[in-house]
């Protein structure tokens, strides 16, 4: 039986603000009721043609707009939210028809990993931007599968008063590594609550890392979540066994570059920044893999939340198993 496993950046996804409330420039927020609205058929109608079985979510404001899209959505859904957005009020979510036996959440680096600095003046940060979710699904009786899904650090910049854009390259250069900083602390947050989900038994435990990792699969940071080096898909290691293969995570990004992919579009360019990695389990039971928009509109450095028609910045990238 095959099964359809994906995720989606369903950029700002949040209901708008109360009927008399004072605009609030940080906090994610529809424009109005009609805005909202539309956005929920819109993005209820691409779910529905994809036809998950389980679909991890980023940048969603909370419970009440995931109740709002899966109401839109034909048969039973379960769903998860994580209890850590970040400052926008934006998380990472879970909907999926087979029952959620478990829930964990992830926010803490850590114990090893010390606080890291992110700005030029405040205190270091011990714990994830945006915190992740752990949920486990029985996807038949007696099977179970583990899924992870995080939205990491973005790689576009914010200075000082919430500004996209400054004229200070030593403050841009400084602002950049303190960006990298947080996303590869996050990812080491991630690969950790992975390998408590593998139990170094990835040949028997089915486990998913997904979401915006905010960088390609061969960047530094992404590669953290694979575990011990080699043998990812596209590689000369990949048809040959080894005793990595027990902690090791594949992404499947090489599958959906191989069809000209991508997930994002930042100034013209395509870009694949949204991911599926897979345990050693799941490798036979694994079919094919694609994003499921070819049009997006084109994000910028300078004016990242930029007005448009679609229903997202990003596409849904979409895996199916046969199990």
């Amino acid at each position: 039986m095959s099964a359809i496993i994906g995720t989606w950046n369903l950029e700002n996804f949040c209901r708008p603000l109360p009927a008399g409330s004072a605009p609030d420039p940080v906090k994610c927020a529809a424009k109005d009721q009609a805005t909202y609205d539309a956005k929920v058929e819109a993005l209820a109608g691409v779910i529905g043609e994809i036809g998950p079985d389980l679909l991890g979510v980023q940048e969603v404001g909370g419970q009440e707009p995931l109740d709002d899209l899966v109401a839109k959505l034909p048969g039973t859904w379960h769903t998860a939210v994580s209890d850590h957005p970040d400052p926008r009020g934006i998380r990472v979510g879970v909907i999926s028809r087979w029952p959620i036996t478990n829930v964990q959440q992830r926010v803490a680096f850590p114990a090893r990993l010390r606080p890291i600095q992110v700005d030029d003046e405040g205190e270091p940060i011990k714990e994830m931007g945006r915190g992740g979710l752990a949920v486990t699904v029985e996807r038949s009786p007696g099977h179970s599968l583990d899924v992870v899904v995080c939205h990491l650090k973005s790689k576009l910049l914010t200075f000082p008063n919430s500004q996209h854009s400054t004229n200070d390259e030593g403050l841009r250069a400084r602002s950049a590594a303190y960006a990298l900083f947080r996303r590869a602390a996050e990812a080491v947050t991630i690969r950790d609550l992975a390998d408590q989900l593998l139990h170094g038994d990835g040949a028997n435990r089915e486990v998913i890392v997904m979401g915006d990792l905010n960088d390609g699969w061969q960047a530094a940071t992404t590669q953290i979540l694979y575990g011990p080096p080699g043998s990812q898909m596209g590689t000369t290691g990949f048809e040959h066994p080894d005793q990595g293969d027990a902690k090791r995570l594949w992404n499947l990004a090489p599958k959906i570059l191989e069809q000209g992919g991508f997930s994002r579009v930042f100034e013209g360019q395509r870009e694949l920044i949204d991911h599926i990695l897979i345990s050693h389990a799941l490798l036979a039971k694994f079919q094919d893999v694609s994003t499921h928009l070819d049009k997006l509109p084109s994000t910028t450095e300078a004016h990242p939340v930029a007005p448009h028609s679609r229903p997202s910045d990003h596409s849904p990238v979409v895996a199916t198993f046969n199990f």
